[in-house]
């Protein structure tokens, strides 16, 4: 199976390093992002990627044209006529398509320009910012069991404040750091789709948004699923969400590196 990858929106909510380049190229732990997601789906066999690019695409190509440089150790040899060594070479067993999906694409328009790219297989979907330890191989399976056109990994997002119970003499009877939120579930990506969802996107409409008209009306039709996932999950929204990644992954307590 094929995991694709939506990477073309402007990131604007972390602006302070997408000004400079896409979003999911954004680093953690000197890698992008992206690496990271495509590095968890790796571990569960899945090496084949159709990146959906938009903006700053060009950064997301060269990163990837010139990956096995950026692994590996290298010899320039300007004395003969300019030779390349590259020794010990370490890439990754991926095929990489990336796709021009348009600069102000809606998710949903994006999906349906990679259409001919999984023609009418069964993929898997996610975002370019989220990372989570999703046991790739189970959620296949909750999929195919439920016979559904679509399964989201549903999450619930810790809180972002600390939480107190205060008595009437102001004494803090209780404190509790960082709850699930307000218990909700939300949509937390790493999908499964099968190829029916395409009916669902209209042709040439670049203004589509995924989550709202297309996956409701596939929720109307009974064929929508949550896979709950009750363990780490992270988006990568702000600039305060990549600190906290980075702060992780550096004390080696990283809960999304499953390879």
């Amino acid at each position: 199976m094929k995991a694709v990858i939506l990477a073309g929106g402007m990131g604007t909510r972390i602006s302070e390093e997408s000004h400079i380049r896409p979003k999911p190229m954004i680093e953690i732990g000197g890698q992008p992002i992206l690496w990271h997601i495509m590095k968890i789906y790796s571990h569960f066999g899945v090496n084949e990627f159709i990146i959906c690019g938009g903006y700053k695409q060009n950064i997301i190509k060269d990163y990837f044209a010139n990956y096995y440089l950026y692994t590996s150790d290298v010899t320039f040899d300007f004395s003969n006529s300019n030779k390349l060594i590259v020794h010990n070479s370490e890439s990754e067993p991926w095929k990489v398509t990336i796709v021009d999906t348009g600069l102000h694409t809606m998710t949903g328009g994006r999906i349906r320009r990679i259409e001919k790219y999984v023609k009418d297989e069964m993929f898997y979907l996610t975002y370019g910012d989220g990372l989570a330890n999703v046991n790739i191989n189970e959620l296949l399976k909750f999929h195919l069991e439920n016979k559904g056109l679509v399964t989201l990994t549903a999450v619930q997002p810790a809180g972002r404040y600390g939480r107190v119970s205060i008595e009437q003499d102001s004494k803090i009877s209780q404190f509790m750091e960082k709850l699930k939120g307000d218990g909700d579930w939300i949509n937390g990506g790493f999908f499964v789709c099968s190829p029916g969802i395409f009916k669902y996107l209209a042709k040439g409409d670049n203004s589509t948004v995924w989550e709202r008209e297309p996956l409701e009306q596939i929720a109307r039709d009974g064929k929508l699923f949550a896979y709950k996932h009750r363990d780490f999950w992270r988006a990568m929204d702000t600039l305060r969400d990549k600190n906290e990644l980075e702060e992780l992954w550096n004390k080696g307590n990283a809960p999304w590196k499953v390879w």
